[in-house]
């Protein structure tokens, strides 16, 4: 078997703070990695020009049509489904608009898949299945920034025609060379060493929030900073739905739930039926007529 490099790897190398970590008293270990993981924000923020043209893209692709893709081995695998499934209920998205892809398959999410992120042809194979298309935008995920499976499902996304958009915690990555919009926040090395499930797991789950909750803004998602296309699929969510009409729309809870009922559990409308006084019908027009934004539609002057 050919000798993989890794040590040019920052997430490889030893961490000087957690040298003896064996050897720390559990009070020490807990301040230690707390202290580790403090450092994790600074290194996003340093790549939020990156993000804020990733998450453009993404809104570009939702506005084609498209989708948001996400591809990745092990714990970047793992993340980027664990953020395509929140989108569904959070956001009211069908299930396909926001998709997850781990080398391996869903069998992946729970158990290690021998060689599966090895192969550069798997992910192409796992992206014609799902039928990519140029409309849809990929964003490939891999904390060392050489993932076989992510450089193999970025290059066939390149060739389609996809917005791509590669995510490391390395620099340089290698993956960003077949990336549009490259991605790469330097965490420095684990405090477990090479344990990317931490620091640089961090910094991925950090950097896909901003990814699908700031796309979803942009394409109507959100009123104000309320989640209004919510699916109410259980009790909680059910009584969440009602806070946000009373949130929005300064009523009390008997006539929020009046109105969540007649706007048979869609928030939106009825957001749009109490500040503007109208019917459901006309609710559902003036959102259709606004893309869905509702205060576009509140705002609209008949």
């Amino acid at each position: 078997m050919t000798r993989i490099d890794l040590d040019e790897l920052v997430t490889e190398q030893r961490n000087p703070h957690t040298m003896n970590l064996d050897e720390f008293s559990l009070a020490e270990a807990c301040r230690r990695m707390n202290a580790e993981d403090q450092t994790v924000a600074g290194c996003v923020q340093k790549q939020l020009p990156q993000i804020e043209q990733a998450v453009a893209a993404i809104i570009n692709a939702f506005n084609q049509k498209g989708r948001l893709i996400y591809l990745g081995a092990g714990t970047s695998g793992r993340l980027g489904v664990l953020d395509a499934a929140e989108c569904v209920p959070t956001f009211g998205v069908a299930a396909t608009q926001v998709v997850g892809l781990i080398a391996g398959g869903p069998q992946a999410m729970t158990k290690a898949v021998e060689g599966a992120e090895d192969s550069l042809e798997l992910a192409s194979q796992d992206l014609k299945k799902i039928q990519l298309t140029a409309a849809d935008a990929v964003v490939g995920i891999a904390a060392s920034g050489r993932t076989p499976y992510v450089i193999g499902g970025l290059n066939y996304a390149r060739e389609v025609g996809a917005a791509t958009i590669s995510l490391a915690c390395n620099r340089p990555a290698q993956i960003s060379q077949f990336a549009q919009i490259a991605i790469e926040i330097d965490c420095g090395p684990e405090f477990l060493t090479g344990s990317t499930r931490l620091k640089a797991g961090t910094a991925q789950k950090m950097t896909l929030n901003m990814l699908s909750t700031l796309s979803m803004v942009g394409i109507g998602k959100v009123y104000n900073n309320l989640m209004v296309d919510v699916l109410p699929t259980n009790a909680k969510l059910v009584e969440r739905s009602k806070r946000i009409i009373m949130d929005a729309c300064g009523v009390d809870y008997h006539t929020a739930a009046h109105y969540f009922e007649q706007a048979d559990g869609q928030v939106k409308v009825a957001l749009v039926m109490l500040l503007t006084k109208c019917s459901k019908e006309k609710a559902k027009q003036k959102l259709a007529q606004k893309a869905g934004f509702v205060k576009r539609a509140v705002n609209e002057k008949d």
